[in-house]
């Protein structure tokens, strides 16, 4: 018998509501999407596949696109980060497939992608390009059929890219994390607010006096560093970029080497979307009771193997909070296992900015649908005007206005002959 979805527990459906409809509040630019979706089906017929982190603003993003006409089920992008509240009110009131329970095994996580892909789905959504890797791999012969993707993180990214360059990539993606309404507003405020909800959540330190390493000063560990800064914590920076060394060195931070920082650390958290950054030769120097966590996409940033290998014994001590005891006796506390922790102990980011994260995911299965026939097996970005047009709406959600150039100043804007 195929199932219908594999969830926690339906019973939760009622609170999940609630928190839906909380959400669905503070998202106006989804909510006027939705409103033109219902009267126009953009995507009348279309099966979309959303791998993303099963929240409740997710469960929004998911009712728009089947406000539009589509047939869409979702899964989680990470074992940790669904919400089964919102993962049973999508099922019980909005009638939407899932396939998704927080704390499942990565077996149970790619039996409920590959139930995802059964649906034969013509556009899929990715949070880190699970399902496109599954396309491109043990499902490959499924992905002549699909139009395109969207993704939506810094991680799926980097990956589609690399695919891209290799000449592996069957269709056309969009990298929705590349838009500026993502990107410089989800990373930056989502990340570094969301991020500092998952630690306290997690340990209930105090933050003001803390010594606080951020690996990577890319939008999503500015985002960090800024309100670590903002809560009296003394922030290092570690990069491998001279260009984001020298502007956190300009905003004001310490800059140094892993190895030199973790020394002084109280708090490291990764942030760059890459494999070991945190390693044996860093734990062997950080100090008795370092805490260590990842709010970068996966769990490879942080090498858990090595911190087995030359520990003696480990324990749960608090609820997402793992103590590792080294051979020396010293301790360190792991949280979240090494995964996103503003989502492992957390929820995520706050809806009034994934508003426009999502918004950028609806336009972009729209565009798909309108371009699949003309898209090339690359990674795209969306257009300019999109960008525009979700800040504007932002705008006017928030009850904010902006000044307009006039006549005058167009055409001097566009013209060559003035000069001193």
């Amino acid at each position: 018998m195929v199932k219908k979805y594999d969830i926690k527990d339906l019973k939760l459906a009622d609170k999940g509501k609630q928190h839906v409809e909380w959400a669905e509040s503070q998202m106006d630019v989804l909510r006027g999407i939705r409103e033109r979706f219902i009267k126009q089906q953009p995507l009348k017929g279309v099966r979309i596949a959303a791998c993303l982190h099963v929240t409740t603003e997710t469960a929004v993003l998911a009712q728009t696109l089947k406000a539009g006409g589509a047939q869409v089920t979702v899964v989680a992008s990470n074992p940790l980060s669904t919400q089964d509240t919102a993962a049973a009110a999508l099922v019980k009131y909005y009638k939407i497939p899932v396939f998704a329970k927080k704390g499942e095994d990565r077996k149970t996580y790619y039996q409920h992608l590959n139930l995802a892909l059964d649906k034969k789905p013509q556009i899929t959504m990715d949070d880190g390009a699970d399902l496109v890797s599954l396309l491109h791999g043990k499902r490959k012969d499924m992905a002549q059929n699909v139009w395109g993707s969207t993704e939506e993180t810094t991680t799926g990214v980097i990956r589609l890219k690399a695919m891209e360059k290799a000449g592996k990539l069957q269709f056309g993606a969009i990298a929705v994390n590349d838009s500026k309404t993502k990107h410089m507003f989800d990373n930056r405020y989502g990340t570094g607010q969301s991020t500092i909800d998952g630690i306290l959540r997690a340990t209930n330190i105090l933050l003001a006096g803390k010594v606080v390493v951020v690996a990577g000063y890319g939008w999503c560990g500015r985002g960090l560093a800024y309100r670590a800064r903002g809560m009296g914590s003394r922030v290092v920076i570690t990069e491998i970029d001279p260009l984001r060394a020298l502007e956190a060195t300009m905003d004001g931070f310490t800059v140094m080497p892993m190895e030199k920082a973790v020394v002084h650390a109280d708090v490291v958290a990764t942030l760059t979307g890459d494999i070991h950054v945190v390693d044996t030769k860093h734990f062997l120097k950080m100090k008795d009771g370092a805490i260590v966590c990842n709010s970068g996409h996966f769990d490879v940033e942080i090498n858990l193997d090595s911190l087995r290998k030359i520990s003696k014994s480990r324990k749960e001590v608090r609820p997402f909070t793992v103590q590792y005891t080294l051979k020396s006796g010293k301790r360190i506390m792991i949280l979240g296992e090494g995964r996103l922790i503003n989502l492992a102990s957390a929820e995520g980011h706050p809806a009034s900015v994934m508003d426009m994260s999502f918004a950028n995911q609806a336009l972009a299965a729209e565009y798909i649908v309108k371009n699949h026939h003309t898209m090339e097996k690359k990674v795209y970005s969306l257009p300019k005007n999109t960008d525009d047009l979700i800040a504007k709406l932002k705008l006017a959600a928030m009850e904010l206005t902006i000044d307009e150039l006039s006549a005058e100043q167009k055409k001097y804007l566009t013209s060559w002959e003035v000069g001193t």
